[in-house]
């Protein structure tokens, strides 16, 4: 088995949750692999250390110039095997038009009979992490093929110390804070993707944990058209709490990197700050597709908390998470990564 293709062509926390399927594949089979992803994705590919090389998708939306030239590059690849972590129609046909011999996907929707290995999953019962879903197809295929397995550990993602100690010291200075003290990273965007908290119970966690651990230095981050959205966090807490925003995505990887404790909904940037394993604190719905279960980060034991609106509350209504008993719960669990 020589050369493999990975389609994760989704959203951002989609694939960073693919991340230890890659490490599973590469490490195991030691093959070259190949990761078909969306264009905003590219640069979290490039950064993979389990990925060889990046196709670009340029989406169902493309003219029909643009899906020919992806059908010539498939052919092109001289893939012994397809994975399809994340499976549909299109992807499907593609991978049948390109003649990869072995096509895997999970066994759901019509699609699954364009494939000729077929998983049984069930993910819509959302009865373990989406990441070992992936690793469970990575898993099938590599014992089909004869291949031993080697289980992957985190963290997937970093960076060189020397490099990271520059740019931390740089954005220290650009943002007006300390870089010898522990960071506070704070995300309130969402991105378009679960319910998230309110501004308000953001402020209002960031500033319980200013009180238990006054040498925090607060950041909050801000991906594209969450700025606004930051700065009310910010206006709401007051003086000395830092806003980083504008950064391209590898520097915003680099930024999280700097993090003692990073704190966002269910969203990419928390799925980012757990493939580094910085700890991290997340919020969730109660819907069964969205549960802390089935989007639990990739952070190793013991490092990742995670909040949801109790049983009684509706499953969407964020609104219900009690935030004083949230800082009951982190304060102490964080002293070992603020203090």
């Amino acid at each position: 088995m020589k050369r493999v293709l990975v389609v994760r062509n989704d959203k951002i926390g989609d694939f960073m949750l693919a991340w230890p399927a890659f490490a599973m594949l590469k490490a195991s089979a030691n093959c070259h692999v190949t990761a078909l992803v969306p264009g905003y994705t590219q640069p979290l590919a490039e950064l993979c250390p389990s990925i060889d090389q990046v196709i670009i998708d340029p989406g169902k939306g493309a003219d029909a110039g643009a899906q020919q030239d992806l059908l010539t590059q498939l052919k092109s690849g001289q893939y012994d095997a397809v994975i399809c972590l994340f499976s549909n129609f299109r992807n499907a046909k593609l991978m049948w038009q390109a003649r990869i011999a072995q096509r895997w996907a999970p066994a759901t929707k019509l699609a699954q009979l364009l494939y000729n290995h077929r998983v049984t999953q069930r993910r819509s019962q959302s009865a373990k992490p989406e990441y070992e879903y992936n690793l469970d197809l990575v898993r099938d295929f590599l014992q089909h093929n004869g291949i031993k397995v080697i289980e992957p550990r985190p963290p997937y993602l970093g960076f060189n110390e020397a490099e990271l100690a520059l740019f931390k010291n740089e954005q220290a200075r650009q943002l007006g804070i300390d870089a010898s003290q522990p960071w506070l990273l704070i995300h309130a965007g969402s991105g378009g993707s679960a319910n998230n908290l309110s501004v308000e119970q953001y402020a209002d966690l960031l500033a319980r944990m200013w009180q238990a651990y006054p040498r925090l230095q607060p950041v909050l981050t801000a991906g594209p058209g969450e700025q606004a959205l930051a700065q009310q966090v910010v206006d709401k807490v007051g003086e000395r709490v830092a806003l980083a925003h504008g950064l391209a995505l590898p520097d915003f990887c680099r930024l999280l990197a700097c993090g003692s404790l990073f704190v966002a909904g269910s969203t990419g940037p928390l799925h980012i700050a757990a493939a580094l394993d910085v700890p991290t604190v997340g919020f969730f719905p109660l819907r069964r597709s969205a549960t802390p279960l089935r989007w639990r980060p990739l952070n190793s034991e013991g490092r990742h908390l995670a909040f949801h609106p109790p049983a009684n509350a509706e499953v969407e209504d964020m609104s219900q998470v009690d935030i004083a008993e949230v800082a009951a719960a982190v304060t102490p669990w964080a002293r070992e990564y603020l203090s």
